[in-house]
């Protein structure tokens, strides 16, 4: 092997750690976004049911207030027919 070989060789060698380095390093945040994002959503998720977990009373509540109400206009409502035209 002539010297030149040897160098190129070399070259070729130490350059090959370095892509090898970088790609794990690439893979490795590859990983931890990936860990990231799916925690991120377990998050918003467990949040939007925690917030209905613990607005559901207050949300049934409302519902029959609007009910209640609808019901008090209908009775209103038929009353129409006993004012004078």
């Amino acid at each position: 092997m002539t010297p030149e070989e040897k160098s190129l060789l070399e070259r070729t060698y130490k350059m090959t750690e370095e892509n090898n380095t970088i790609l794990r390093k690439m893979r490795r945040a590859s990983r931890i976004s990936t860990i990231f994002r799916i925690v991120y959503w377990v998050v918003i998720i467990g949040l939007g049911l925690g917030t209905y977990y613990f607005l559901q009373p207050y949300l049934i509540s409302a519902v029959d207030v609007l009910k209640q109400g609808q019901s008090t206009l209908q009775k209103f409502g038929g009353m129409t027919s006993y004012l004078p035209r």
